[in-house]
């Protein structure tokens, strides 16, 4: 199965259609200029946000932007600053929910569920309850055609190509899925925002 190939128009649309239905605010970009101008329209200057770990915003351009930026109360930076052993609590509540979490997902279903797998899970929290505005930027090769099909992308294509940047960034022998968000819908009104790139990117 081929997990890296943008689908037709009529299972774009019908993803769109089904992601609107459960909640979630959907800009189809025309290009990675226009997604990348659509992050920047929804986060207003001086917010506090954090950006997830993610190749997509990585390969963007979007992390790197945003985190240089001087116009963002920006978490990492807080965090960097601070030391997990005597901190640790503090530095879990501020990554948990910050203002606006900006990431990407592994899996998005033609009837509108998103599914994000982790290895440490230390996106999750903000993803699912604590931000309240969440952003995601999603190449829409990650469109797939139920639940099944989404844990077959994630296991067998994001997983490898994870694991292989693990080894290169952090020298480790490669990463695991432990655990697995699916959001079904979002009951508050403009909190998700879901960004589809018409090109193939990030995994």
């Amino acid at each position: 199965m081929n997990f890296a190939k943008i689908p037709s128009k009529e299972i774009i649309d019908k993803t769109v259609s089904s992601l609107k239905t459960n909640g979630i605010n959907v800009y189809v970009a025309n290009n990675k200029d226009d997604a990348k101008n659509k992050v920047k329209e929804l986060l207003p200057k001086e917010a506090e946000v954090i950006v997830m770990t993610s190749v997509t915003l990585q390969e963007l351009g979007i992390k790197d932007e945003i985190e240089n930026s001087d116009k963002y109360a920006l978490v990492k930076k807080k965090l960097e600053k601070m030391d997990r052993k005597t901190h640790n609590l503090e530095m879990q509540k501020l990554g948990a929910a910050p203002e606006y979490a900006l990431g990407s997902v592994h899996a998005v279903t033609q009837d509108g569920k998103i599914m994000i797998a982790s290895n440490t899970g230390s996106q999750l929290p903000a993803y699912a309850y604590g931000s309240s505005h969440v952003i995601w930027v999603v190449g829409m090769q990650k469109i797939v055609k139920d639940l099944d099909e989404g844990f077959k992308r994630i296991y067998e294509h994001s997983l490898p190509l994870e694991s292989e940047r693990a080894r290169k960034a952090y020298g480790v022998p490669g990463s695991f899925i432990s655990k697995i968000l699916i959001v079904n819908r979002e009951i508050n009104p403009n909190r998700i925002h879901l960004i589809f790139v018409p090109e193939v990117v990030g995994f």
